[in-house]
């Protein structure tokens, strides 16, 4: 895997045979995306995720799993995870997504994010008059960084939001950017579960 990422060129810094090992060799290379696996012997890779955030809290991880399981995919965004692949993706899928993630972004194999948003839902106690309350913004940011704010955490990416708000790809960025130094967070999974907790991302009636 790690002559074919090499091959698409995206450099690999370091790779690991246990959880142990990723957490060491991370806080080493400080890399700029964490690809986990999350059966690493005895020590899950949940773990290691925890491990690496605990001291390189903007790091970015990545984790593909040939498990799809709710639990196990709850399991590593809990722990800070920016995304979640299946092994059954291609080797093109892979390659995106880890651009994708390096870039700020949260990738999902189709189906996971929506499990991931409405376990944040269902945490966040949003019930089904949610669509009826009056979203409040966050004092603290502008009227459009909330707003930029509501569609990243649903998942656009910053050129669907550009067009959406008829605005630049780089001013979207932009504002996320300055969102995530206000709020003190560092990915676009934090950000989904800030809009989700205080309200700000009813359910999509299109």
């Amino acid at each position: 895997m790690a002559r074919e990422l090499a091959e698409h060129d995206l450099r690999v810094v370091a790779t690991a045979p246990d959880a142990p090992a990723a957490v060491r060799i991370a806080t080493a290379t400080r890399p700029r995306v964490v690809l986990m696996d999350l059966k690493l012997g005895s020590t899950s890779g949940v773990t290691a995720i925890e491990g690496i955030l605990a001291t390189l809290p903007e790091t970015r991880i990545l984790v593909l799993s040939a498990s799809g399981e709710q639990q196990d995919v709850l399991a590593a965004v809990k722990a800070g995870a920016s995304g979640y692949l299946v092994k059954s993706a291609s080797i093109g899928e892979l390659v995106a997504a880890v651009r994708r993630t390096a870039a700020g972004a949260a990738v999902y194999t189709p189906g996971l994010a929506g499990l991931v948003l409405g376990e944040y839902r269902r945490l966040a106690g949003a019930g089904p008059d949610t669509d009826d309350q009056q979203p409040q913004p966050a004092p603290t940011l502008t009227s459009r960084e909330t707003e930029v704010l509501r569609l990243v955490a649903k998942g656009l990416t910053a050129r669907q939001v550009a067009e959406r708000l008829v605005l630049s790809p780089r001013t979207v960025e932009t504002h996320v950017q300055s969102t995530l130094r206000k709020l003190q967070l560092h990915n676009r999974v934090q950000l989904a579960r800030y809009a989700i907790e205080r309200g700000l991302l009813p359910e999509d009636h299109g």
